[in-house]
């Protein structure tokens, strides 16, 4: 929504001379306290704040967020003054005219005063009373305190933000021009809240001053009626309280409007779009409160005394709130029915890339939209256990239904590419072996799908006794989850994508932007940082310590470092701590396998290229050598019952590593430097 002050645009040409023109407005309002004026030009100002206040209303309502009516406060200010001006006016006139009948104090004050009064004095004054209470004890009591509570908040929150725009320009992600309009919009935002707060006092005061001067009329006009004019005491109080009456009429509502809008600008907070939008939305998302609210409205209707058609056409509204949500959440599960797409809608679905996805078959819904919903739950539990493990989080997972595959199949694609497929027994367990065990269970017998052992789906009644053998038995969600973890810790580093480091980098703490700012670009771009953290995902190693990892980096960078593999190498030396925690086993102690001084020397050997681009060039039947040599000393440690790590030189590390990793074989490659002066390191197996 565009400025309120832009919208009103055209009406400036009426006022001479623009901020002229504003202070003789307000000069206008100062002098009717001072000076009287004629009763028309009294109903024009009254039919003027009547119609000020609804515009003001209106505005209000429509606005997509607070600062879009900047001017509020000081259109309350003048409002205000206007109101009690025109108080004042009428109050003089019905204090000298009020015997001369009931337009004393012009046509529109006699008009409300004879609408509300009605011929009854008694129940036009409580009825006005009414009025007052609630425009003074209600609106502008809560706008008030809203208002303050606002105000205190905002301005409580200004540094914080303040030193947000000052990290985001540090670390590139905004330039000077974009830093200097956020602040710009900062400071006009804290000086709109704080005029509000202030506002509010003049609206609360005005509902003050509304109600002694209401006294002051039927009081003071009663004295001048009954020993002035030497009117009766019936006559002077019907003439005068039907003129005060009509008087507050015409002043408190448009206050209690004013103060309506006040208040809904104050509340409306940090709410983006319009309010209305966000009230439909917000109310009527869920179904099971329509319809409790549509059966207890129907319940009503049934009990005796109560009429039915009230609450019965309350029930059926709400009945039919609850059934278009109901439809329209069944349109949002439903899988997509094939359609001719238009050129702009391929070019959309081009655009849009599930990064993650698992596709479900008929029979393993409920794993999904389930009572429980494990399955939902689980991949949360995932994607929390992997931020704290690897520092990373992962993106949404998307979970949609795929007609197309059986029943009780389920594939698991990344980035709309398939990277493993399986099968589950919705209502059975699946039992795995601990080795290669036969399993003297009845059920139906399969492979597990993550790490291909030996499985059978068993009875839920058979748990126990599987587990008694030694069995690890887990449900169908969690075999689904278990898979999902381990491609996903595979291909970890290809979601790590630039603007994901971006933000990475800008959720430092503050005082990391000075570091990330005499980094970034002089030294690396953020692409560099990216391969850097890709290549230690890559290889499970966590990013959480990103302070140490820049660092490390600005060290490399700074030793005219220009090779991602020897920044990595690097940064791997200065996490040596960390690397070397993750490899320990449960007695505290590293264990490792190592190359003899013969197959070190040959593989330093074959290291051909450039400095900046070495490869691993071995010969066929050493390489087939160096690898059942390595096969054979892995099983026979991993029968021992220990999980090592293989250590080598650091100039050979990488090479290795990706030679190992080409062909699947599952175990993490170290150098020398990079296990902490303090680890208790265990060879455990010699190639």
């Amino acid at each position: 929504m565009k400025s309120v002050l832009h919208s009103l645009a055209p009406f400036r040409r009426i006022i001479p001379g623009g901020d002229v023109g504003l202070a003789l407005c307000v000069l206008f309002q100062l002098s009717i306290l001072i000076l009287p004026i004629p009763t028309f030009m009294l109903d024009m100002a009254l039919a003027l704040s009547f119609i000020a206040s609804i515009l003001i209303l209106l505005v209000s309502v429509g606005l997509e967020r607070p600062l879009d009516f900047s001017s509020l406060p000081t259109l309350l200010l003048l409002t205000t003054i206007l109101r009690l001006s025109l108080n004042v006016a009428t109050a003089r006139l019905i204090l000298s005219h009020g015997s001369e009948g009931p337009y004393a104090a012009g046509q529109v004050v006699a008009a409300f005063g004879a609408f509300l009064m009605g011929g009854d004095l008694v129940v036009g004054g409580i009825a006005f009373t009414m009025l007052l209470l609630v425009n003074f004890m209600v609106i502008t009591k809560g706008s008030s305190r809203i208002a303050e509570v606002a105000a205190r908040f905002y301005l409580d929150s200004m540094p914080g933000k303040q030193m947000a725009i000052d990290a985001d320009m540090s670390s590139g992600l905004i330039d000077e021009a974009t830093a200097r309009l956020r602040r710009a919009e900062l400071a006009e935002e804290s000086g709109f809240y704080g005029a509000m707060d202030g506002a509010s006092k003049f609206v609360r005061g005005d509902a003050i001053c509304a109600l002694v001067i209401t006294l002051i009329n039927i009081f003071g006009g009663l004295a001048m009626g009954v020993f002035r004019a030497h009117m009766s005491i019936e006559t002077a109080l019907a003439s005068f309280t039907t003129l005060t009456v009509g008087d507050g009429l015409v002043s408190q509502i448009p206050a209690l409007l004013v103060s309506t809008a006040a208040g809904m600008v104050a509340s409306k907070g940090a709410i983006e779009g319009k309010m209305h939008g966000k009230l439909a939305s917000q109310l009527g998302t869920n179904v099971n409160p329509l319809l409790i609210a549509s059966a207890s409205s129907a319940t009503l209707a049934l009990l005796p005394g109560l009429p039915a058609l009230p609450f019965l056409f309350v029930s059926a509204l709400a009945g039919a709130a609850a059934w278009h949500r109901f439809r329209a959440r069944n349109a949002e599960r439903m899988s997509s029915v094939p359609v001719v797409h238009t050129l702009d809608e391929v070019q959309i679905g081009v655009a849009v890339l599930d990064i993650i996805r698992i596709e479900l078959g008929y029979g393993l819904l409920d794993l999904a939209g389930g009572g429980g919903q494990q399955l939902p739950e689980q991949i949360k539990r995932l994607r929390r256990a992997l931020s704290v493990d690897l520092g990373f989080v992962l993106p949404s997972v998307r979970i949609q239904d795929n007609v197309d595959l059986a029943s009780h199949t389920y594939t698991l694609s990344l980035k709309e590419i398939s990277a493993g497929n399986g099968e589950l027994r919705p209502m059975m367990m699946l039992a795995i072996s601990a080795g290669n065990q036969d399993l003297m269970f009845p059920g139906e017998r399969t492979t597990e799908p993550t790490f291909g052992l030996p499985a059978c789906w068993i009875m839920p009644e058979l748990a126990e006794q599987a587990r008694s053998a030694n069995c690890t038995v887990v449900d169908p969600a969690t075999v689904l989850t278990t898979h999902l973890a381990e491609v996903v810790k595979e291909n970890i580093a290809e979601f790590l994508s630039y603007t994901e480091t971006q933000k990475l980098i800008s959720g430092l703490p503050y005082e990391q932007q000075k570091l990330v700012a005499d980094l970034v670009p002089s030294m690396i771009t953020i692409g560099g940082i990216q391969r850097v953290l890709q290549s230690l995902l890559a290889e499970r190693i966590s990013i959480r310590d990103m302070p140490t990892i820049l660092e490390a980096v600005q060290e490399a960078c700074l030793n005219n470092t220009k090779s991602v593999i020897a920044i990595v190498e690097h940064v791997r030396s200065r996490l040596c701590r960390q690397i070397s925690d993750t490899l320990a086993g449960a007695s505290g102690d590293v264990p490792v396998l190592v190359f003899s001084p013969e197959w070190e020397d040959l593989l330093a050997r074959s290291l051909v290229g450039p400095p900046e681009d070495r490869e691993l060039a071995l010969s066929q039947d050493k390489l087939r050598e160096l690898l059942d040599r390595l096969r054979a000393v892995i099983d026979r440690v991993h029968a021992a019952g220990d999980k090592p790590a293989l250590l080598t030189s650091t100039q050979v590390r990488v090479h290795v590593h990706a030679l190992l990793d080409r062909i699947g074989m599952n175990i993490r490659v170290v150098a020398q430097g990079e296990l902490h002066r303090r680890a208790r390191v265990r060879v455990v197996g010699t190639i």
